[in-house]
């Protein structure tokens, strides 16, 4: 590790170098660059959870924190690698002058052609795509789920302002349902009729996956309330009886469907690293996602 005081851009390249040198491996094998914007207080604990992510893909981590914004512009870093870990970091702090234009220090350092990944751990921008940094990225990657405020209307405000390339740890969080649900009716072939998703009461990944289930079934979904953890259950409901998929302790489920005995299925709540690391598998537009944004503000316009 190697420490920055009163640094520059160029200066923290440099220290990339070094960095390598010292370790024995100067040769870069790393895929791409992940910018994570994170407060003080989450940044040890993001960019240990960008690190395990990246394992998959070995990446260039620019942890960037943004200070007070008076005074004069500071720029103060910490340098490393990881042991038996392929990429790199950098914790980037900022002060002064220098906070309103963070994409003069984070764009030299970004590896060249090479994706772009930003993520914002918590708080994220009303408008990721038109933030300074977010217009460095191909991909930005937000999280309404640990908003410290206003989770539901963070997540309102990503979807009105949703631009390709954006995602959300929140929809990530659903994949494991949304596989079993329709694999469920691949295997049922019967109609749905409505519908149901029970969580808790603020739940960002419950709201998308109302207006998931709503836009691919086109019935009535409705939103319930449990205790959690996350969510619950998702009732499917046809002619012949419900779909159900009951998870009370967020580690295992229980799928029940008509004429069929009930059985237990593995649906474990994900860590932030491996949400991340999902994330990061795919770096082109979610087209599906996409279209979710839309119905969610379209039944938020019914309501």
């Amino acid at each position: 590790m190697i420490e920055l005081l009163n640094t520059n851009a160029s200066t923290i390249a440099s220290a990339f170098v070094q960095v390598r040198e010292r370790a024995g491996s100067p040769a870069m094998g790393m895929v791409m660059t992940l910018i994570i914007v994170v407060p003080e207080d989450e940044a040890e604990e993001s960019m240990k959870a960008a690190k395990q992510a990246s394992r998959e893909h070995p990446s260039r981590v620019l942890g960037v924190i943004l200070g007070d914004g008076r005074g004069h512009a500071q720029v103060n870093a910490q340098v490393g690698i990881g042991d038996g870990w392929g990429g790199e970091t950098a914790l980037i702090r900022l002060k002064g002058e220098v906070v309103r234009y963070p994409e003069s220090v984070v764009l030299p350092l970004l590896l060249p052609d090479s994706p772009v990944a930003i993520w914002w751990p918590v708080d994220p921008p009303d408008d990721p795509a038109d933030d300074p940094l977010g217009a460095l990225a191909t991909r930005r990657i937000t999280d309404c789920g640990a908003a410290t405020r206003a989770k539901r209307s963070a997540l309102m405000h990503q979807a009105t302002t949703y631009a390709k390339g954006n995602s959300d740890l929140s929809w990530t969080r659903v994949t494991p349902w949304r596989a079993l649900l329709a694999a469920a009716l691949d295997q049922h072939h019967l109609k749905v009729t409505r519908a149901s998703v029970t969580a808790e009461r603020i739940s960002p990944s419950a709201d998308l996956l109302v207006a998931w289930l709503n836009d691919r079934l086109r019935v009535p979904v409705e939103r319930k309330h449990s205790d959690g953890p996350g969510i619950t259950e998702v009732v499917m409901e046809t002619r012949q009886g419900p779909i159900t998929i009951n998870r009370s302790d967020g580690k295992l489920a229980t799928f029940a469907s008509p004429d069929r005995p009930d059985r237990p299925v593995a649906l474990k709540r994900r860590g932030v690293p491996e949400l991340l690391a999902e994330e990061l598998r795919h770096l082109d537009e979610d087209d599906i996602y996409a279209s979710v944004t839309k119905r969610l503000l379209h039944l938020e316009k019914k309501s």
